[in-house]
């Protein structure tokens, strides 16, 4: 089984990265420096980044897909002279179009592999039932990857691919901080769980690491 897995040098990522290893899956992880064994150099917001990463994979069978790499810039910010314009640019480029750009890009990888699946990591802030205000554009960049996500679902399933989006739960991480719910062992095992059941018949699901359908 060939895995990949963007922004996998930390956090999430590198606990999903370490768990597939130890159970023996060929591992890509990306990160943003100079490739390094298993780990390729991809910067998600560059389109030219993408095309050298599928090039280096050459005819590689992507067996599972996963979008993990994100920012969260906006944290903090004020409603009133806060979330400049150049922050929703940036938070956009990575949260959504590098996710975008990264299946694209990896499309005849996980072409050549049958049945496989692409996993996005999104948020429970991407929800529009859930709306306690404020981080405004981390809210929009996941809830606009959501509904990226469930289109491609729609458009990969003729292809036998799946597709799931995912809230990794409040994560004791860089991003999630100290007082975080989960710890990301908890966080990893779910979500391996969850990508496993992946399948055409749960495609375009939303769900929560532990297994909840999340509301959209």
């Amino acid at each position: 089984m060939t895995i990949l897995i963007t922004g996998a040098s930390r956090g999430i990522g590198k606990a999903l990265f370490d768990g597939y290893r130890t159970q023996g899956a060929n591992m890509i992880g990306t990160h943003r420096q100079a490739d390094d064994g298993a780990m390729r150099q991809l910067d998600v917001t560059d389109p030219g980044s993408h095309r050298d990463l599928a090039h280096r994979l050459g005819d590689t069978a992507l067996d599972l897909l996963v979008c993990n790499a994100g920012v969260y810039l906006d944290k903090g910010e004020a409603l009133e002279d806060g979330f400049p314009a150049g922050m929703w640019a940036d938070s956009f480029a990575t949260n959504v179009t590098g996710v975008f750009l990264t299946i694209q890009h990896l499309l005849p990888a996980l072409r050549r592999s049958p049945n496989s699946k692409i996993a996005i990591i999104s948020s429970q802030m991407a929800s529009h039932t859930r709306a306690p205000g404020g981080s405004y554009i981390y809210r929009a960049s996941k809830a606009a990857v959501l509904n990226l996500g469930r289109n491609l679902a729609t458009d990969l399933e003729p292809e036998g691919i799946s597709v799931g989006i995912y809230h990794p739960g409040w994560v004791k991480t860089d991003m999630g901080g100290a007082t975080a719910a989960i710890t990301v062992d908890e966080a990893k095992t779910g979500l391996m769980a969850r990508f496993e059941a992946l399948s055409l018949s749960s495609t375009g699901c939303f769900e929560t690491w532990d297994g909840t359908t999340h509301a959209y």
